[in-house]
């Protein structure tokens, strides 16, 4: 989709000025930036396909038309950009680490990246991840967040290691219900005490095999987008759970 070709339709405070409509604008959450005309090129900043559709820059949200996702397995190029908060510009995966804490854990641990690879056994699995707000544009009534349409799915190969594994090597004492978690994503106002968004999952969920803090997607590095260098996958659960 054209950059031209997103701002239509509506209006929006922020671009009213420019004389420029934007689609669906008065449903876009507050704080959300249009696109519109502005640089950098999304296109070629994350290496996606000039076909998938641009909902927002603020955070970015990037959809996939239905005719791209025809593959098996969905190449980068094709992937859905779900982001609650503001991508992370720098990060040192030489310094980069993990840490398991919380009421529920026996001992506190923190991994390098390459203690991760190196201590526990990795497994590769193809898992299908959707925004649970795929489809969102043809809610009636209308419904405020990102106006998707059946573009925010995807079925790529992730690999890393079982989150159940790593839970067992620090150990869960019986009365967890439930795991959380906490990124490097910056909310939108770049206020550190504030989150852009913490999901979890339930233990059952955390413990299944297929449940992955991933470290590769389709055979490479995860690009910055979809949560470099490391980031929970839980296929089959509204995306949101996964990171």
């Amino acid at each position: 989709m054209k950059r031209r070709d997103f701002v239509k339709n509506t209006s929006l405070a922020g671009v009213v000025g420019l004389g420029i409509p934007v689609i669906y604008g008065h449903l876009l959450p507050k704080g959300y930036t249009p696109l519109g005309l502005q640089d950098p090129d999304p296109f070629t900043l994350f290496k996606k396909d000039k076909g998938m559709q641009v909902l927002n820059d603020k955070p970015w949200n990037i959809e996939a038309t239905a005719h791209l996702l025809d593959d098996d397995i969905t190449p980068n190029k094709f992937m859905f950009i779900r982001n609650n908060g503001l991508i992370p510009e720098n990060i040192d995966v030489a310094k980069w680490t993990l840490t398991i804490d919380g009421e529920s854990v026996v001992t506190p641990k923190t991994y390098t990246l390459n203690e991760l690879k190196n201590k526990f056994e990795s497994h590769t699995y193809q898992l299908t991840l959707e925004c649970g707000g795929n489809g969102r544009s043809e809610f009636d009534p209308p419904a405020k967040g990102n106006q998707w349409t059946i573009g925010a799915v995807s079925c790529a190969q992730w690999t890393g290691v079982r989150l159940s594994d790593v839970l067992e090597d620090v150990g869960v004492k019986d009365d967890a219900v439930y795991v959380g978690y906490h990124a490097a994503d910056l909310h939108l106002s770049r206020d550190p005490e504030k989150e852009p968004i913490s999901r979890g999952a339930p233990m059952p969920k955390a413990l299944q095999e297929e449940t992955l803090l991933a470290y590769a997607m389709n055979g490479k590095a995860i690009p910055l987008a979809h949560g470099h260098p490391l980031r929970l996958v839980a296929g089959g659960w509204p995306a949101s759970v996964s990171g």
